[in-house]
């Protein structure tokens, strides 16, 4: 197990697009810029899709261009097809991702193509991206189950993952995306891609549906999985899988990744707060089980010296 993991924060994009309350891009860079004060280096902050389809990502551009000040950062944004890639291009990205599904039903439901096709739409933005020496991460989707399909055969993930890493994604990035599985059945999955493609290079995106996700990145840090996927306060959810909730929350990920002796260079008081903040324009409280425990504690403490 490695002394050292990568987190990348999802909040931004992941987990914002998936809330109903919409949120300024002013507000989008604040957080940002606060969750990289706090130590979190890698964001992913927008996605180049449509905003009639998510509108909760419109201005992008706008995001991306309003953090390029902040230093010692890398920003990663999501990118559909040639025409995303173009407008990110345009906007300064410097890392781009792509994205499929290992379940033809979800695929459907979520980009309305088969697996194949989102293949076909992505192969030129690898191609270009390539050429401008730009960075491609690829996300796989539902690597553990499917809102339509039910169970997902490693297999399935495995070749999926292959075709991405040979047509030149740097990193693989494997998602629960409706937080279903367990620690069995995230080693069996781990250990099918790491047949082809070295743990290093993958990365774990698990969301926190059944309470699995730490038990399940725990059992993905002992395959030699060392990066970590997940969103400030536990943002995010799936549209197509009822009562799904975000990607595991990066306070619960920070604290048991210390807690067991593993540097993250996270400062917890710094994301608590950004955490906080983003949760006030939202209007709810966060999901986050450390962040609920240190606000409850503060809230104590607060009390009991008035």
């Amino acid at each position: 197990m490695s002394d050292q993991v990568r987190i990348i924060e999802m909040g931004p994009r992941d987990g914002l697009q998936n809330e109903k309350v919409p949120v300024s891009v002013e507000a989008r860079i604040a957080f940002i810029e606060a969750l990289v004060a706090a130590g979190l280096d890698t964001v992913e902050v927008g996605a180049f899709v449509s905003p009639k389809a998510i509108p909760q990502m419109a201005s992008s551009d706008a995001v991306l261009r309003g953090v390029a000040h902040v230093k010692d950062a890398e920003f990663h944004v999501l990118v559909p097809n040639e025409k995303g890639y173009d407008a990110a291009r345009a906007a300064g990205a410097k890392v781009v991702s792509v994205f499929a599904a290992a379940s033809e039903g979800f695929s459907r439901a979520n980009i309305n193509c088969t697996v194949a096709e989102s293949i076909e739409r992505f192969k030129p933005v690898l191609a270009r991206a390539k050429a401008d020496g730009i960075p491609v991460r690829g996300y796989i989707s539902c690597v553990l189950g499917c809102p339509f399909e039910g169970e997902i055969k490693p297999k399935a993930v495995a070749d999926l993952a292959s075709t991405l890493w040979d047509l030149g994604c740097y990193e693989i990035s494997l998602g629960d995306t409706i937080g279903v599985g367990t620690p069995t059945k995230a080693k069996a999955m781990l250990r099918a891609v790491a047949a082809n493609i070295p743990p290093a290079k993958l990365a774990m995106h698990f969301h926190d549906t059944y309470g699995q996700a730490l038990a399940n990145l725990y059992a993905g840090l002992e395959e030699g999985v060392h990066v970590i996927d997940a969103a400030a306060g536990g943002l995010g959810g799936c549209p197509y899988a009822p009562g799904a909730t975000g990607n595991v929350a990066t306070e619960d990920v920070v604290y048991m990744l210390e807690g067991m002796g593993i540097r993250t260079g996270v400062d917890m008081e710094k994301l608590l707060a950004a955490t906080n903040a983003m949760g006030g324009m939202l209007g709810k409280a966060p999901v986050s089980r450390v962040a609920s425990a240190l606000n409850a504690k503060r809230k104590r403490a607060a009390t009991s010296a008035s």
